[in-house]
């Protein structure tokens, strides 16, 4: 694991962004100021050549930009189907056209205001995390940050700069899931068996994308910001851009899985010191099936749900569900959940195994936090327990309450291991 970190370390270093990003094309600089809508009033609107009984004009007062505190107008055509029905009291984002040759089309509608709920939103967030999570819920939080940093900084220049999407993709995501799982969980086995369940995954997750995206002859065209990124950025790999995504995406299922797994062993590996690496991986993978079944069906619903405009606007048509469903724009998204989920499932047992395995050789065995160990060697398995596992009821042993299973056994010393 440490040789995988210097490596990333090398491809962080080596396609870290450098000078001016290609030229997009020649954008016209944009003037964004915000207002709120004071009047609505149906009618017509001057200059159109089409029905004019459709057109809406609508009067803003500004608060913010040059003529911050004016009352504005701006039309809303026929034609401009992407504007929603707007109403008075809304808090909008209008462009301003200053060189506008003719001042009624100088304010065009863009977005809603969405600040100060996203706002209220991300602190909710905060505050539930750390409530709960206490340091640990804000030792995740910082390295959220940093991994979104991560991709900001690093994957989203270099792949403008044309470097290999699937190679900065990778080298990304692997920054990425150090980051997140030890500031997290902290610098420990369990963290370190984690994160190697999370490579291997990504690892085969990245290989399968290439395959199944070269077989199914996946363009990376189906979304019309690619198709702009054709004109404006004609290097750019577009299929690998695809991948990329893909890989990306995958890390943030992946390693909710790899640490749950790695728990699982560690707890029952602490409440059965006895047991061997079969019986633990045996005992931990019932535990992954149930988290892969509930998780894939995550997965599936919330791709299903960030498509479902897409698949009523095809439901209108008379087109066939297999020319639906294997049309590049759906091929995408159900490539993107199905290798996903393989990524998922191989997870489990990589993750499972690696655990079981190391753990019952380690002297080291981490404690319910995820932060701290127990030092000495463990002991041999008491001949006064039963050896079949699970057994809800084993013999109890003289050293142990006669309640079992015990969550508190009792101890001579506080810094005596309790098993």
């Amino acid at each position: 694991m440490v040789a995988v970190a210097a490596l990333t370390v090398l491809g962080l270093i080596a396609m870290w962004p450098r000078g001016d990003a290609p030229d997009l094309g020649d954008l016209p600089p944009r003037t964004y100021v915000n207002g709120s809508i004071t009047g609505v009033e149906d009618g017509t609107c001057p200059g159109l050549e089409v029905s004019q009984d459709a057109c809406v004009l609508y009067t803003a007062n500004l608060s913010s930009g040059p003529e911050k505190g004016d009352v504005i107008e701006f039309q809303v055509l026929p034609t401009d189907v992407e504007v929603p029905e707007l109403h008075q009291g809304d808090k909008v984002v209008l462009l301003d056209f200053e060189d506008s040759p003719d001042p009624q089309f100088r304010y065009q509608f863009y977005d809603y205001q969405r600040s100060t709920p996203l706002l209220w939103l991300l602190v909710a967030f905060a505050v539930a995390v750390v409530a709960f999570g206490r340091l640990q819920g804000l030792r995740a939080l910082v390295g959220l940050a940093l991994s979104l940093g991560v991709l900001v900084l690093f994957v989203v220049p270099a792949l403008l700069r044309d470097s290999p999407a699937v190679l900065v993709a990778l080298v990304g995501t692997v920054a990425v899931a150090y980051i997140a799982i030890y500031l997290a969980h902290g610098v420990n086995i369990s963290s370190t068996i984690a994160v190697a369940g999370s490579l291997v995954a990504l690892a085969f997750t990245s290989l399968l994308a290439l395959v199944v995206a070269a077989s199914a002859q996946l363009s990376g065209l189906a979304s019309q910001e690619a198709q702009t990124l054709r004109f404006t950025a004609e290097a750019l790999d577009l299929r690998g851009l695809l991948i990329a995504g893909i890989v990306v995406g995958a890390l943030g299922v992946l390693d909710d899985v790899t640490v749950s797994q790695v728990s699982t062993v560690a707890a029952l590996r602490r409440a059965r010191p006895d047991l061997g690496a079969r019986a633990l991986y045996t005992e931990a993978t019932r535990v992954g099936r149930d988290h892969v079944a509930s998780t894939v069906n995550t997965l599936v619903l919330a791709y299903a749900g960030a498509s479902l405009p897409l698949l009523l606007f095809f439901a209108q048509g008379d087109i066939p569900v297999v020319r639906i469903i294997t049309g590049e724009l759906v091929a995408v998204e159900v490539v993107r959940m199905l290798v996903g989920s393989i990524g998922l499932v191989l997870s489990v047992p990589v993750t499972t195994g690696l655990a079981a395995l190391i753990l019952t050789h380690t002297a080291e065995l981490p404690e319910d936090n995820g932060h701290s160990h127990h030092h000495g060697h463990l002991p041999d398995p008491s001949p006064q327990l039963d050896q079949g596992w699970p057994n809800p009821t084993p013999r109890p042993a003289p050293q142990l309450d006669k309640g079992w299973p015990n969550p508190t056994p009792r101890r001579d010393r506080l810094d005596d291991p309790w098993f």
